[in-house]
């Protein structure tokens, strides 16, 4: 029996990449990262040589027309992660217009040899490799002569043991054509497009031979710390609520909601790994109910996690979420960046999530998150938010979403997204007219696998919190406008 060649994975300093690529860069691999120009290709590639870069395993990074390497480096060393300490001791830049002018394969090759063999890196990257392949071509060499000069790179690189990245300006269609996309071992595609006022950037892993990498469309955004990828974050095995539960012959366990006779009225609370939806019109309560259940929870030693798109924490005489804010046992993720994602915002929350061991996650409100999101990813918001709760819920939290709705008094609804059926569990509010004045009343609609109260209960808010009332007789008055027959 032959053993099998174990390929070592290289961690990028990219975060998410890795996570993308299935584990890391394969070790001694040909590479390339193709895109439109401005869609991050060479940071991405400083950022992969910087994290890899040391004195035990150097770099080299060529550059070709447009772009001389001081004038590079100083839009590079802008980024956190560029080390000026690292240039010239573990990473060379070299310069290849004299020989890419000339347009001969066969001079470009003999540069890159005799400065590697100098070097002896293991990484090199060839920015902009394109720029190679159409000097060439204008000097009159074909498709042939490109092919044999990347098998010729290629081999040599790999003799070497390099890990090697070709950088050019490459869209998906030259995919069919350009003997590079044949040869490369990985290919990375970034791309950015303008739709409205929003900027989307997305990465996707082409090809990497021998590992399997998490296929699709990647959000990711470039910053001061450079390229931060947000895979798709897909569900495991997932299962209905209750169900690993029921097996073994145990209910989930509730928690409180932090309202007294709410949880009573739900048939002990809500299940923990449920998803909630809380769905009312303006004014009618839904953020004093959920920041009723995350100081609930904070009280029973658990902590808690919100994403507040449109406003800060809810704040009363007796729930100061803020304060349980500063104090750790509730945590907000950064919403105030536009143009987020499904996948950017998922990330923030299982970071948050796995870093605070949080049973409890409140979305505030579905609406906001919308707005929130760059215009490509509202077409398939419905989508999304389904692989989100999955997501969340998996984990094991408690889910609560809000959802804005315009009462129209005599219509019964639950979301404008229709995406009541995707939670385990709906809490609706609404006001009703009553003798010249507006009250509020609410009403669980549904606990999936549980028995809940079907009773519609008028409520207060007051200073001290949500305050629920007792059922009266004039309750189809209420809801009708009409008194209840004798």
């Amino acid at each position: 029996m032959i053993d099998k060649v174990v390929i070592k994975r290289l961690a990028t300093g990219v975060p998410g990449l890795d996570a993308l690529l299935g584990g890391g860069l394969p070790e001694f691999s040909f590479n390339l990262i193709a895109g439109a120009p401005g869609s991050g290709k060479t940071t991405l590639a400083h950022q992969i040589m910087f994290a890899l870069a040391n004195p035990q395993h150097r770099a080299i990074f060529f550059t070709v027309l447009g772009e001389p390497p001081l004038k590079m480096l100083r839009y590079q060393q802008q980024y956190s992660f560029f080390d000026a300490a690292k240039v010239n001791e573990s990473i060379r830049f070299i310069n290849l217009a004299d020989e890419i002018v000339a347009g001969d394969y066969g001079k470009v090759l003999k540069r890159i040899v005799e400065e590697v063999e100098r070097f002896e890196p293991a990484l090199v990257m060839v920015d902009s490799f394109r720029s190679v392949v159409q000097t060439a071509r204008s000097a009159g060499k074909d498709d042939m002569e490109l092919q044999h000069f990347v098998q010729r790179l290629g081999m040599l690189l790999t003799t070497w043991r390099a890990t090697t990245f070709l950088i050019g300006e490459y869209s998906v269609p030259n995919s069919e054509t350009d003997p590079i996309f044949t040869v490369a071992d990985g290919i990375l595609w970034m791309a950015q497009s303008v739709e409205r006022n929003s900027m989307v950037r997305k990465i996707q892993v082409m090809k990497m031979r021998g590992q399997a990498t998490v296929p699709g469309l990647h959000t990711f955004r470039i910053s001061d710390d450079g390229v931060q990828i947000f895979p798709r974050t897909i569900a495991p095995n997932p299962k209905p609520p209750g169900d690993a539960a029921s097996t073994v012959g145990v209910a989930p366990a509730r928690l409180s909601m932090g309202v007294p006779l709410l949880d009573d009225l739900m048939g002990g609370g809500l299940p923990s790994g449920y998803s909630l939806l809380v769905a009312g019109p303006s004014g009618s309560g839904k953020s004093q109910l959920a920041a009723a259940f995350l100081a609930e929870g904070a009280r029973a030693g658990e902590k808690g996690v919100i994403a507040a798109f449109e406003k800060s924490p809810t704040r009363s005489r007796k729930l100061r979420l803020d304060e349980l804010i500063a104090s750790g046992d509730v945590c907000m993720i950064d919403t105030r960046a536009l143009d987020l994602s499904i996948d950017e915002t998922l990330y923030a929350l299982t970071q948050l999530i796995e870093k605070t061991g949080a049973t409890r996650v409140v979305v505030d409100s579905l609406s906001g998150f919308e707005l929130a999101l760059a215009a490509s990813f509202r077409e398939d918001f419905r989508e999304s938010l389904h692989r989100m709760i999955a997501v969340l819920t998996g984990m094991g939290v408690a889910v609560l979403l809000i959802s804005e709705l315009e009462d129209r008094y005599t219509d019964l609804r639950f979301s404008p997204y229709g995406a009541a059926f995707l939670t385990d569990a709906i809490i609706v509010q609404r006001y009703v007219e009553l003798k010249g004045q507006l009250r509020r009343v609410m009403a669980v609609v549904k606990i999936r696998n549980s028995a809940h109260s079907h009773e519609l209960r008028p409520y207060d808010i007051t200073d001290a919190g949500i305050v629920i009332g007792q059922p009266t007789p004039d309750m189809d008055a209420m809801l009708t406008g009409h008194p209840r027959p004798a």
